[in-house]
């Protein structure tokens, strides 16, 4: 649980519940895929995945906004339905345009972040 929460304040305190739900979908759906790690704690570890971890161990500021992020974190783990990101297994904000979005299907963007599913990618234009 420690270590999706601490992946949910880092890549989505600044996002509202649903936000911080869909980006620990990801996570969780990178765990049951078997291109990644089989444990939470080991997708958010594998190198260079999520921006938080490059560079070493950030500190948590936001109490509340961390305590927040244990919440959901914890309802995550227990079974919450996975319906906001369409399966997705990767996301990013606006802010950037990795080169692997273009290989994946977008399936929605929540708040600040896209999502994305591995699949059939659709064109866009």
């Amino acid at each position: 649980m420690n270590c999706l929460a601490e992946a949910l304040y880092h890549e989505a305190r600044g996002e509202g519940a649903q936000g911080q739900r869909a980006v620990a979908e990801v996570i969780l759906n990178r765990v049951d895929s078997r291109s990644f790690p089989t444990s939470v704690c080991g997708v958010i570890r594998q190198p260079s995945q999520f921006s938080y971890t490059i560079g070493g161990r950030k500190p948590i500021r936001n109490k509340a906004a961390y305590l927040r992020a244990v919440d959901i974190a914890r309802d995550a783990l227990s079974g919450a339905p996975r319906q906001l990101t369409g399966g997705a297994t990767y996301f990013h904000t606006p802010a950037v345009r990795p080169a692997w979005s273009r290989r994946f299907q977008k399936t929605v963007q929540i708040g600040r972040h896209i999502f994305y599913r591995t699949g059939q990618r659709i064109a866009s234009n």
